[in-house]
């Protein structure tokens, strides 16, 4: 395979080209180098043009790749002066017909050779990103199951298969970005396939590469910072959220009623969305389903105003994840509920959290002493302590495993010393080492502490607990024991339950409401009786409209 090129090429006289695009490139999530990459338009045809450096394992001092097609994005020079590992690379190509003829050193080795290549592949030095620009260019109309030709320097003939293409929105700092990904493969005898994704812009400039087998990525500035996020689900008349945190923005998104404009100031409900464990951003997608995305606009058609935002360090939110437990995830949501109180547009005394799974923990959390929240919806949300909770669902997934009854026993075993080591404070340096990693991750410590019998009998307000009853995930039985608690509560405020038949945990109708089953559901919608038992509740419970 190519892996450089350099020489003095012929100048073409090119139009006025936009600035050049920064990216990133990044290697296992973590970022190991920047290129610069532009595109320009002459009379001549299309110039790319790049610098950059990145660090190991590729270990490459890019000082200068230009690569020039034609009008119709047919090759004709590659030049490349670029340093690769302490060694000096210097390659010209010229492209003439279906000859590509090669001159130039690797590490002091002359090359000079003449290949027969495809006389319309892209030239794709390995491993000079920018050049990947060619490849987006030529997707905008290759059609899905089509070979482009790759010239990569030598006889081996390589394609990229074209797969297929789907539009994604991506929301900068700057602009929302109508994006096309494309999957793409790329097929060389001899060797394994290798898949890649390629995202381009609206006029088919490079966003964003992707090469899963080789944890790589190279990525635009504008779409590879935090300020950007992919759009799931919108709606018209969705507006950014931007809520005050400690020491650093949360940043959502509030779903309104159509023609809300035309209220006359009218102030309105208000519904908090409150996500689960994990990395979850503000739709809350899983498995390719918005759970939150699609519940918020449900929501709004009712007459909602609903607030959805990432996570602290997830998506376009600020802080970070490593310290975050139950204790600072119900800071967020406070902060949350106060950006609420203080809008124009929100009736102050008809203000809703809703969580799901642990996020009805957080919610019952800051329920119990926050006095602006009016009533609390409880979505899957756990009616054990953790504890119990992660034991349960491990005793699950152990009755439906092959492992032989003394292998079962001993994950059990070794759970629950993992548990009592978080709950005591003692016994983690006694921990196996591959498993000591758990017990040090602040939000895990909390779901193993977390017990709402603790927290409910601080908790006024009524109180809708909405359960799926296919969920594996948070059994069912945790519903119940939620009523319970409430209905012990010395100052009982109204407490129902709307067990919702054949969904899941996502609350997406389902066959078993296994885990691994979300990936293969064909109705990526969650069903219609959820936000109908949420806004049926909410209408007889909240108190009288504001005046």
């Amino acid at each position: 395979m190519l892996v450089a090129a350099t020489a003095a090429s012929a100048q073409q006289t090119l139009t006025p080209a936009p600035a050049p695009s920064d990216f990133a490139v990044f290697l296992r999530s973590a970022q190991i180098g920047t290129e610069q990459v532009a595109v320009a338009r002459g009379a001549g045809g299309w110039t790319i043009t790049s610098s950059g450096r990145t660090g190991p394992p590729l270990d490459i001092v890019t000082r200068s790749l230009q690569i020039r097609y034609d009008a119709e994005w047919k090759p004709l020079e590659l030049t490349l002066d670029a340093t690769s590992r302490g060694q000096t690379l210097a390659l010209h190509i010229a492209v003439a017909g279906t000859t590509a003829t090669t001159e130039g050193s690797n590490g002091g080795q002359a090359i000079n050779r003449a290949d027969t290549i495809d006389p319309t592949a892209v030239l794709l030095p390995n491993p000079f990103f920018a050049a990947y620009e060619a490849v987006a260019a030529r997707l905008r109309t290759a059609a899905p199951g089509s070979d482009i030709p790759v010239y990569q320097g030598g006889p081996t003939p390589i394609m990229i298969r074209v797969g297929d293409s789907q539009t994604e929105r991506i929301q900068t700092a700057a602009r929302l970005i109508e994006a096309r990904r494309t999957r793409a493969t790329l097929v060389a005898p001899g060797v394994p396939d290798l898949d890649t994704d390629i995202w381009a812009d609206e006029t088919g400039r490079l966003l964003r590469l992707s090469i899963p087998a080789q944890a790589l990525e190279f990525a635009r500035e504008d779409v590879a910072s935090v300020a950007a996020r992919r759009v799931v689900i919108s709606r018209e008349g969705d507006e950014p959220a931007r809520i005050a945190a400690n020491g650093f923005n949360l940043m959502g998104t509030i779903s309104k009623p159509a023609g809300i404009g035309l209220t006359g100031g009218k102030r309105l409900p208000a519904i908090i969305l409150v996500a689960g464990s994990g990395p979850v951003d503000r739709d809350g997608t899983v498995a390719g389903i918005p759970v939150f995305g699609q519940l918020a606009g449900a929501l709004a058609d009712a007459g909602f105003l609903v607030l959805r935002y990432d996570k602290r360090g997830i998506g376009q939110s600020g802080g970070r994840t490593e310290s975050a437990g139950y204790t600072e995830y119900a800071d967020d949501l406070r902060a949350a509920v106060k950006f609420m109180a203080g809008r124009k547009d929100t009736d102050p005394k008809r203000i809703t959290v809703a969580g799901h799974s642990e996020g009805g923990s957080v919610a019952l959390l800051v329920a119990a002493k926050e006095r602006r929240i009016a009533t609390v919806v409880l979505m899957a949300a756990p009616g054990f302590s953790g504890n119990d909770l992660i034991l349960a669902q491990q005793k699950h997934l152990l009755d439906r495993s092959k492992l032989s009854e003394a292998d079962k026993q001993a994950r059990v075993d070794l759970q629950k010393r993992i548990h009592q080591a978080i709950i005591t404070g003692k016994g983690l340096d006694a921990l196996p080492a591959d498993v000591r990693h758990q017990a040090d991750n602040a939000e895990f410590q909390s779901i193993v502490a977390h017990d709402p019998a603790t927290v409910m009998p601080s908790v006024r307000q009524p109180i809708l607990i909405v359960q799926g009853a296919l969920d594996t995930q948070v059994d069912p039985s945790n519903a119940d024991r939620l009523a319970a608690l409430a209905a012990a509560r010395k100052h009982p405020a109204p407490a129902e339950i709307a067990k919702i038949p054949g969904v899941n945990h996502l609350f997406v109708p389902a066959t078993t409401g296994e885990v691994e089953e979300y990936g293969t559901l064909k109705d990526k919608q969650i069903s219609a009786a959820v936000p109908a038992a949420i806004v049926a509740w909410l209408r007889k419970t909240l108190p009288a409209p504001a005046r």
